[in-house]
């Protein structure tokens, strides 16, 4: 049988956490842009958490911004879809279900948009949601005369406009917008395109001034690893766990984040959902989770990332396995930390998230291949870890020990061959055409040897830096090289 609101009393509750009956009746106080697994995994499920826990008591309404398939899919199930959160928690294997229902109806702003800003007009609806990836976000050319406007900003401020005018510009009734997107300043940024709409669309002054003062447009960041659906095998056990079956079912790892920036206590009561969740942290400023993520979770990736691939690991969890290389991780938390002096930054904390970063890696049920984090690699390198060896040189001592190893293994992997204009690595067990807009520049330098190594490190234009100017750097990258050539990197590390 298919999951719907109607077999709920006949579930049993030792294999699936059930919502609330009571949480069905909440009315609908978020709109949620994006119908994605990200939004469905981490704030929808945070939403719907507190909704169980008798705080929030709101439900979301999404918008599929393009096609409809997903209001007919979420409709056949009463808008209801099971959480599988697997992974490691403390180092401990969790794995629970959990029956979201905070999504009260899903609608096409392809064809259903009146009814969209119909319910701009709703005396309870407080929050915005969006996650439209990063191209959502961009300026556009349309007005909010169109039916639908074709950018997300433009539907954003169309939305809001039809708010202002149905409660006559009433400053109590404006809302809090969460875009989720990956990239900078998300909040501040849809707040300029969204004001850049109303320009174009030749709206009044007074509108203007309600959308800059009524509503609260905040940066955010969230943090969750959210597969998507689960795999053949997966979803025929999990549904005979079950007992029902769910086209909508998808998987999340058990840890979360989400950082809201917050300066007023108007946003911190229609933010009520975050007081149930240590999770959710509304901050002045999100620049220090920011870095916390960038440097320890995206930064050990990419540092880690060619010394798996030499090692013969094609996947994260594969490499997790193998001790050494959690002990390499592990030293690269330790060392990375050690370069993260900032005053604000709590080292607690900081060790805290390490911990959680070794569990995150290890998650046994994520295949992450390691071909696909070194996509864009140069780039990574240059954004989350460059930075760190910068910081390295003023320790006064030798260049870290285990970023070196990292880095000389990243020299190793981009020491590729040319081949039709393309650029290959194939000397680690597979062959990989390298996604990197510098890998010519770095197929240059691997043909000159010591000097081309020299050459590399002194590039201020892959690097912004000299890294010449890390005292020692440079030897100690070679002398790496060579025990990883010798030895293979797991000896090469040991022998460190």
């Amino acid at each position: 049988m298919i999951v719907s609101k109607n077999i709920i009393s006949e579930l049993n509750a030792a294999n699936v956490i059930l919502p609330s009956a009571e949480s069905f009746d909440y009315p609908e106080k978020v709109i949620q842009f994006g119908t994605g697994v990200l939004l469905r995994g981490l704030p929808d499920f945070i939403i719907h958490q507190a909704n169980q826990a008798g705080e929030f008591k709101g439900r979301i309404l999404v918008v599929q911004s393009t096609g409809s398939g997903a209001v007919e899919s979420f409709a056949k199930q009463d808008n209801l879809y099971t959480l599988a959160i697997n992974g490691l928690d403390g180092g401990e294997i969790r794995e629970e279900f959990v029956l979201i229902n905070a999504i009260s109806r899903v609608c096409a702003a392809s064809s259903q948009w009146e009814e969209i800003l119909k319910s701009a007009e709703n005396e309870d609806m407080q929050i915005l949601i969006s996650n439209t990836t990063e191209v959502g976000i961009v300026a556009s050319a349309d007005t909010v005369q169109e039916m639908p406007p074709s950018s997300f900003p433009g539907k954003v401020c169309a939305y809001l406009y039809r708010r202002y005018k149905h409660f006559n510009g009433d400053s109590s009734k404006g809302m809090v917008i969460l875009p989720t997107e990956l990239i900078d300043n998300n909040g501040k940024q849809l707040k300029q395109f969204v004001l850049e709409a109303a320009d174009r669309s030749g709206l009044e002054a007074d509108f203007l001034n309600w959308l800059e003062t009524a509503n609260d447009f905040c940066d955010t960041l969230v943090d969750r690893i959210v597969p998507g659906k689960l795999n053949a095998e997966q979803q025929t056990k999990a549904q005979q766990t079950l007992g029902y079956e769910d086209d909508l079912m998808i998987m999340a790892e058990p840890y979360y984040l989400w950082a809201i920036s917050c300066n007023n206590e108007r946003t911190a009561h229609k933010l009520s959902f975050a007081e149930q969740h240590a999770s959710v942290h509304l901050v002045p400023s999100i620049k220090n989770f920011k870095e916390i993520k960038l440097r320890l979770l995206n930064g050990t990736h990419t540092f880690s990332c060619a010394a798996a691939i030499i090692a013969g690991f094609k996947t994260v969890k594969e490499a997790m396995e193998d001790n050494t290389f959690r002990r390499f991780v592990s030293s690269l938390t330790e060392e990375i930390i050690s370069c993260m002096d900032d005053p604000d930054l709590n080292k607690e904390e900081l060790e805290r998230f390490a911990r959680q970063v070794l569990d995150r890696f290890a998650n046994p049920f994520l295949e992450h291949r390691w071909e696909s984090i070194s996509l864009n690699y140069t780039t990574k390198m240059r954004m989350r870890n460059v930075p760190l060896l910068l910081k390295s040189k003023e320790r006064d001592e030798c260049p870290l020990s285990s970023m070196s190893l990292g880095f000389a293994a990243y020299v190793l992997f981009m020491r590729s061959k040319e081949s039709a204009g393309q650029y290959i690595q194939d000397a680690y067990g597979s062959s990989i055409t390298l996604q990197d807009d510098q890998a010519g520049k770095l197929y240059a330098y691997s043909q000159q040897g010591h000097e081309g190594l020299v050459k590399l490190l002194e590039d201020q234009d892959l690097w912004g830096a000299s890294l010449m100017d890390i005292s020692g750097f440079a030897e100690q990258v070679q002398r790496d090289k060579h025990a990883i050539v010798q030895n293979g990197f797991l000896k090469a590390f040991e022998e460190k």
